[in-house]
This record gives C-alpha cells, structure tokens and sequence, in this order.
C-alpha cells in the first residue's frame, strides 16, 4: 500500500518546490523526486488524520467570505504603496474572524524576524492553502504581489459563488427529505401504536405496509438508544474512512458515478483546473508546477491523480495536450483548446477559455437541477406520502366495514 510523504525540495534553478508524493516507501519515494530533478531538503510521512485531528483542524477553519476580505484588502493596501508590515498591522485591526486575526499576527512575527510572505503564510496552512501560498511564493519573484492578490481574491470570489450556487440547489430536496423522515419516524412511533389496540380487539387483518411501519415503530420505541449508539459508530467510522487515502478514492468515485451529480461536479473539477493552471502559469510558475498545484486544487481524488501523471509526463517532454487527450475524465474539447494554445504560446488564454466554457456549463446545469428538482421532488413526496396514509386509512376503512 503506498504512503504519503510531504517533502521540500529545490530545483535545478534553485526554486523551492513543496509538495508531496506517493510510494511504497520513503527511499522508493527518495527516488522519485531524484528522479526529477529535485534537490530534496526533507522528506516526512504523512499521517493520516483521525476523528481528534479533524475536530481540532474545525477550529481553526476561516469561512471563505472572511479569507476573500482579507485577500482584497490587501491587495488594495498594497496597491497604495503601504508598506508590507503597515498592511498587516491594518488588516489585523480590520479582520472580524478572531482565528485569522490570530494568524494574521503570527505573520506579521514571522516577517520581522527575516521570512517572505510565502514562508509565514506557509505555517498557516489551515488558513492559506497550498495554492494560495505557492501563488504568494510566485509574486514574491516576479515582484506583482498586488496583481496576484488580486487574481487571489476574484478566485475565491469566484469558487464561493459556484460552491453557493451548488449548495443552494442541494439543501432544499435533503431538508425536504429530511423532514419527511421525521415525519415517518413519528408516525410510527407515537400515532400508529395508538391506534394498533383497535384493529387487534376487532380481528382486523392489517396490510403488509403497516405491520411493517408498526413493527418498526415498536422496535425503536424499545431499542432506540442501541440505534442510536450504532448509528453514530457506522457513521463515525464511514467518516474516519473516508478519510484515508483509500477512502478518499472510493468516495470520490461514488460521487462522480452518480447520475447527473457526477456530471455536475466533472464540469465543476476541469473548470477549477484551467483557472488556477492559467492563474499559476500567468504567475511564472513553469507549466508541470502549475498542474502539482492545481492537482492539489480539485477537493477529487480521481482528478488529482490524473493531473501528477500529466504532469509527469510533461517533465518527461511530452505536450499537456497530448496527456489530457489520454484520459478519458478530460473531454476532446480541453485537450484541444489546450494544443491550441500550446501551439500559438498563448496557453494561460485558452485555459481561461476552457474556464469560462465549463464555469457557464456549471452554472447552467445548476439553473436546471433547480427547474427540475422541485416538480420531481413533489412527485416523490406525494408518492410516499400516499404510502403513508394508506398504511393507516386502510386498517380503518376495513374496521369500518366489519362494523358495517
């Protein structure tokens, strides 16, 4: 099984380069960074992280309207010659979020005591991600700190609106759902063990659907604590697997199988690829850099994987283009916009062409989803309802008719 190691290394040009690699061991993983070029400073197995962990890491998570604030505003600062140190003290005064005011602090420390920005934003990291630090890093050696910020800020602008959209059409059919379930839950609880005594008394022959419902009501009115200690143990183990490295292929498998949301959250995943690879590639950073960052973007397994290769073999000289047009994940219409821009050097505008398409293609499918959601949801709804009622009117229409 392999293992996961984060590593810092330097490349030929002296450019620092984290990140981390798969391999079955560390000297395996050793020979894979050599393997490229790379000058390895540290290399560290990655643990994976337990229940603990992700609870502690929960208190330390800025939303990202509070990150897309702070990212503006200093950018703006910056843009107005205020000097580096000045812009935190400002925006440390300026930020609501208590964590972020936290670290924004802690930067500020770092600086003075002779770090870049990317270095102190770097053990942040809960905060920054590694994109946003590597985008940092890029400025910091091209000197367009302010422009990148800015780039930064329309980003996360961008990736908060279509997360909203998503979640927006999302919620109402689960909290429908939900709801009904509670319903559900209650009926069979405390309504039909009322009623139960009734149809015994009369010789009543009740329908299979509600001896079934009654059933089930008996048994959580008796056993309700032992399902709900089992229910939270499954639940907090399918969460602790999911968490793993091999969990988190299987689940992002599963979501993109599933009918229409799979297609939904594609066109979500190439969309975030070919803004943050223009972003890094317009940043300086060489186009193999570009995908390893972008690869660590996508919040896919499936996709993250995809891009290393792609930019393993683009190490090895082959042209982006001619990797993505292997993998079937990534429609004919990216690779070819991609040779396009391969062809004329203006790759970082066709991908921002390819962003442009799938971000409208997300929006669009959203648009629709909302459309048609809540008629099928109504269909859906009425359908079980019905099945619910029948359950109980049934008994009580044959209870009227043996008095009849």
């Amino acid at each position: 099984m392999n293992m996961k190691y984060s590593y810092k290394a330097r490349t030929n040009t002296g450019e620092l380069q984290i990140g981390n690699v798969e391999a079955d061991t560390r000297e395996a993983a050793t020979n894979v960074l050599l393997g490229n070029g790379l000058f390895l400073l540290s290399l560290a197995e990655v643990k994976d992280e337990r229940v603990f962990d992700r609870i502690t890491v929960l208190f330390k998570r800025v939303k990202m309207s509070d990150l897309m604030v702070f990212t503006r505003q200093f950018a703006t600062l910056l843009e107005s010659q205020v000097p580096l140190s000045d812009s935190l003290t400002n925006l440390y005064h300026q930020t609501k979020s208590g964590v972020l005011k936290e670290a924004i602090a802690k930067i500020a420390t770092d600086i003075e005591s002779g770090h870049s920005l990317s270095q102190a934003m770097e053990n942040q990291t809960p905060i920054f991600s590694e994109f946003f630090i590597n985008m940092i890093r890029s400025a910091e050696v091209t000197g367009r700190l302010a422009e990148v910020l800015n780039f930064l800020a329309d980003y996360l602008e961008n990736q908060a609106v279509l997360v909203s959209k998503i979640k927006n059409a999302l919620f109402y059919p689960i909290f429908v759902i939900a709801l009904f379930f509670v319903i559900i839950i209650i009926m069979v609880t405390f309504v039909l063990p009322q009623i139960t005594p009734i149809f015994s008394e009369a010789n009543i022959q009740v329908p299979f659907f509600t001896r079934v419902m009654i059933g089930s009501g008996e048994f959580m009115k008796s056993w309700w604590w032992a399902v709900t200690i089992v229910m939270g143990m499954f639940l907090v183990a399918v969460v602790d697997y999911f968490n793993t490295n091999e969990g988190r292929v299987v689940r992002d498998e599963m979501i993109l199988k599933v009918p229409v949301v799979g297609s939904l959250f594609r066109k979500v995943y190439l969309a975030r690829f070919a803004e943050s690879a223009k972003v890094l590639i317009k940043g300086g950073l060489t186009i193999p850099q570009a995908i390893e960052i972008s690869a660590r973007t996508m919040g896919n397994a499936v996709y993250q994987e995809l891009l290393h290769r792609a930019a393993d073999q683009v190490r090895k000289g082959r042209l982006l283009s001619q990797a993505l047009a292997e993998m079937p994940e990534f429609p004919p219409l990216v690779g070819q916009l991609v040779s396009v821009g391969e062809s004329t050097g203006r790759l970082e505008a066709l991908l921002d062409k390819v962003n442009l398409f799938y971000t409208r293609e997300v929006n669009d499918m959203v648009d629709n989803l909302v459309n048609l959601i809540q008629p099928a949801l109504m269909v859906l709804i009425g359908v079980m309802v019905a099945l619910l009622f029948a359950s109980i009117l049934m008994p009580l229409y044959n209870l009227s008719q043996s008095f009849a």
